[in-house]
């Protein structure tokens, strides 16, 4: 499995999360595995890092976000800005630019049209203020 697909398998775990009452990482990935295909290291280490910092990241979009309010924003924005966060705050095998290209990329296939520029606006300034 290609690096790319291992990142959009996590990005659909976080997505799921955020519908989800129950937040036993393991019972979604399970039903993830059982309904879809087996999930990944890599998409697991997405899951679980997101899971551990998303009081962090919510605070990171919500300073760079200065128009629009966290709860406003479509889930699936916030979830790319989420897997994107990771690998950008947490993941140093992967390059910030390759982290915001990926999730431009995420956001052209599951999101709406301004959503891109949107995420790519709100990584370029996290990473160029870091």
């Amino acid at each position: 499995m290609k690096r790319n697909e291992m990142r959009e398998q996590g990005f659909f775990l976080v997505f799921e999360n955020l519908f989800s009452a129950n937040d036993d990482m393991d019972e979604l990935i399970e039903l993830y595995s059982d309904n879809v295909e087996p999930v990944c290291d890599y998409a697991k280490e997405i899951f679980a890092g997101v899971k551990s910092n998303k009081e962090t990241f919510n605070e990171i979009i919500s300073t760079y976000s200065r128009s629009w309010k966290l709860s406003r924003l479509p889930k699936v924005t916030v979830a790319i800005l989420y897997v994107a966060l990771f690998e950008i705050k947490c993941n140093d095998n992967v390059p910030d630019n390759v982290a915001i290209n990926e999730a431009v990329e995420l956001a052209k296939k599951y999101a709406g049209t301004d959503d891109a520029s949107f995420i790519n606006g709100i990584l370029g300034s996290v990473v160029r203020e870091a």
